[in-house]
C-alpha cells in the first residue's frame, strides 16, 4: 500500500476535523498559510476577520454555541499579540477554544527572524496550556491534547504555536489518536447532596443563583424540573440566562437584590462570587451557602460555604432533585410571593421609563423596543456598557443560548466577532447586535466580514457620543467639566456599515426603532441602526439604581 504523505498543515487541518471542527476564523499571514491548505483539502470553513482580536472573539462565540472547541489561526508576532484581548476574554469566561499561532522557522529561532518573538510565555497566563510544536509528526497528537485540555475539567483556551517549517514539513502515514477523551460526568458525592438536601429542606426562603456552567454542562432542563418540583426562587445570570423563561413561576431578575438580604440558604451553581454580587457581601450574612462548580478554586471564594461540591451542574443537580423531600414548594410558597411583589413593583418603576417616547431616547426605551421586534429565537450580543446592562434588564429571553456577552472580563468588541460566528453557525437566525458607540469602533470592522462572507446579521448602536460607563461616574465625581477622555464625536454608524456595502438607517423617534429593526431583520442584509440616545440619563434619573 502507498505511503499517505501529508505536509503539517494538512495534519492540523485534519486533526482538526476528527475534533468535530467545522471552521476556523483567522486573518491572514505568511506564517500560517500552509493550515489553510489542510482546511481546503478537509473540508473547513476558513472565516477571516479585520483583526486577530476579532478572529479569536469569533472562535469564543463558536465554542460558546457549540459547546465545543473554537478554533483562530493567527500569525506570528503582531498577529499573536493582537490576540491576546480575545484569548484573555475567553480564559475568564472559561471558554474551550484552541489558538494556533504561526512563528518563524526553528532554524532561524535567534537570529532575528520576520516578527520572531517569545510567544509561549506571553500567553502561558491566560491559557490551560501555551506550547510549542517542534516536530511535525507529533502535530495530531498535540492537537488531540490540546482540544482534550481544553474542553475538559473547567473549560478555557490553549495556545500551539507552531514554526513554519513544521507546517511544511512532510510526515508519512501520520498517526491520529482516537478514543482518548473522558466520557462520563463527575463522580457525586451522595453524603454532600444529602447534607444539601437537608439544608434547603430546612430553610424558609431559599434561592438558587446559576450562572454559565448551567450552559456548558447542558442542565437548563434539570434546573427547570427541580424548580417545577420544589418552587425555589431561581436568578439567572451569564450564560445561564434564558434557562428559565420569564413565565416560569419561579423564574427572577428584577428582585435579586431582595432575595440576597433576606435569604437563609442559597444554591450556587456554576457562577463565581465575584464583583457582580458584590464580592458575596451582598448575600445575607447568616445565610447558608451551597455551591456547586467545576472549578475548586471557586468553591468558598469571598464567602464561606456550608457546603461545596466540585461537578458538573446537570449531575450535581439532578441528584439533589431526588434527594430533596417532596412538598418543599408549598411551603416556600410565601417566599415567593413576597419576591414577586417586589418584583412587580421595581417592573413597574422600569416600565415608565421603557414607554416613555420622549426625546431622547432613555436606555429602557431602547431596550423595549428591541424586546418588541425580537422573536424567542433571536440570537442577542451584548456589547457595551450602560446600553447593554439596561436592555438585559428587559429583553426577556426564553432559551439557554440565546444571549452572549464578554463575561467577567468586560471586554469590549465583541459584537460584529461574535456576530458572524452565531449567523455562520445559525444561517437561518436573527442575530443581533446590542452595541454601545464606543465599543463599535474596536471591531466594527468586522460587519464588512459579515457582508463580504454573506452573513447577514443586524446591529443596533446605543449612540450618546461616548463612554457612558466611564463619563457618569467621572462628572458625578469631579463634574462635566472635568469627565476627561470620555466624549465621542456623534458618527453615524448607520454610514459606516453603508460604506462596507451593508444598509443603515438612523432613527431617533422611540417609536420608530421597532419597525426599523423589523426592516432589518427582512432585508436579509447586514444592517445597522443608529439610535441617538440621552448621555445624561443615567446620572439625573439614577436609573441604574432601578435593579440589581
Amino acid at each position: 500500500m502507498a505511503q499517505q504523505v501529508m505536509i503539517g498543515g494538512q495534519l492540523i487541518a485534519r486533526a482538526l476535523k476528527n475534533e468535530g471542527v467545522r471552521a476556523v476564523f483567522t486573518l491572514c499571514g505568511g506564517h500560517v498559510m500552509p493550515i489553510y491548505l489542510g482546511c481546503h483539502g478537509e473540508g473547513l470553513d476558513i472565516i477571516d476577520n479585520r483583526h486577530e482580536q476579532g478572529a479569536v472573539h469569533a472562535a469564543d462565540a463558536y465554542a460558546r454555541l457549540t459547546r465545543g472547541v473554537g478554533v483562530a489561526v493567527i500569525t506570528a508576532g503582531p498577529g499573536v499579540t493582537d490576540g491576546v484581548t480575545g484569548v484573555a476574554n475567553a480564559y475568564q469566561a472559561s471558554v474551550p477554544m484552541l489558538v494556533l499561532g504561526g512563528a518563524a522557522e526553528l532554524r532561524f529561532i535567534g537570529k532575528g527572524a520576520l516578527q520572531e518573538m517569545e510567544q509561549t510565555s506571553l500567553l502561558r497566563p491566560i491559557t490551560k496550556w501555551s506550547a510549542t510544536i517542534t516536530q511535525a509528526e507529533r502535530i495530531p497528537e498535540m492537537i488531540a491534547a490540546a482540544c482534550r485540555i481544553a474542553t475538559t475539567g473547567v473549560p478555557g483556551p490553549v495556545f500551539l504555536e507552531v514554526p513554519f517549517d513544521v507546517l511544511t514539513r512532510q510526515v508519512a502515514d501520520a498517526y491520529f489518536p482516537t478514543s482518548y477523551k473522558p466520557t462520563s460526568r463527575t463522580q457525586l458525592d451522595p453524603e454532600s447532596i444529602e447534607a444539601a438536601a437537608r439544608l434547603i429542606g430546612a430553610a424558609e426562603r431559599p434561592i438558587v443563583f446559576a450562572g454559565s456552567q448551567i450552559w456548558w454542562d447542558d442542565a437548563a432542563g434539570v434546573l427547570r424540573t427541580l424548580a417545577d418540583r420544589h418552587g425555589i426562587p431561581v436568578y439567572l445570570n451569564a450564560m445561564g440566562r434564558g434557562a428559565l423563561p420569564p413565565t416560569h413561576p419561579t423564574a427572577f431578575s428584577l428582585s435579586r437584590k431582595i432575595a440576597f438580604r433576606k435569604t437563609d440558604c442559597v444554591l450556587v451553581v456554576g457562577t463565581p462570587l465575584d464583583f457582580r454580587v458584590g464580592y458575596g457581601a451582598a448575600i445575607n450574612l447568616p445565610a447558608k451557602i451551597i455551591q456547586i462548580d467545576r472549578d475548586p478554586s471557586k468553591i468558598g471564594q469571598n464567602r464561606p460555604v456550608a457546603i461545596g461540591m466540585v461537578g458538573d451542574a446537570r449531575s450535581n443537580l439532578e441528584a439533589l432533585d431526588q434527594a430533596l423531600p417532596r412538598g418543599t414548594g408549598t411551603r416556600f410558597a410565601g417566599w415567593v410571593e413576597e419576591l414577586r411583589a417586589d418584583e412587580a413593583k421595581r417592573r413597574a418603576e422600569q416600565e415608565k421609563w421603557e414607554k416613555d417616547d420622549s426625546r431622547p431616547i432613555n436606555h429602557y426605551r431602547f431596550g423595549r423596543a428591541i424586546a418588541d421586534a425580537i422573536d424567542d429565537d433571536t440570537i442577542l450580543i451584548g456589547d457595551g456598557g450602560d446600553i447593554v446592562a439596561i436592555a438585559a434588564k428587559v429583553i426577556p429571553l426564553f432559551a439557554p443560548g440565546r444571549w452572549l456577552d464578554p463575561g467577567p472580563l468586560g471586554c469590549l468588541g465583541v459584537g460584529a466577532p461574535f456576530a458572524l460566528a452565531a449567523k455562520y453557525l445559525h444561517p437561518k437566525k436573527k442575530v443581533l447586535v446590542i452595541s454601545g458607540d464606543g465599543s463599535f469602533g474596536l471591531n466594527g470592522f468586522d460587519f464588512e466580514s459579515c457582508i463580504r462572507q454573506k452573513l447577514p446579521v443586524v446591529c443596533i448602536v446605543g449612540n450618546d457620543a461616548g463612554w457612558g460607563q466611564i463619563r457618569g461616574p467621572q462628572v458625578m465625581l469631579m463634574g462635566p467639566d472635568l469627565a476627561p477622555a470620555t466624549r465621542l464625536a456623534p458618527t453615524r454608524y448607520d454610514r459606516v456599515v453603508e460604506a462596507f456595502g451593508g444598509r443603515g438607517e438612523q432613527v431617533e423617534d422611540p417609536r420608530a426603532i421597532a419597525p426599523a429593526l423589523r426592516r432589518a431583520f427582512e432585508s436579509d442584509e447586514t444592517y445597522c441602526i443608529n439610535v441617538p440616545i440621552d448621555p445624561d440619563f443615567m446620572i439625573k434619573t439614577g436609573a441604574s439604581k432601578l435593579s440589581v
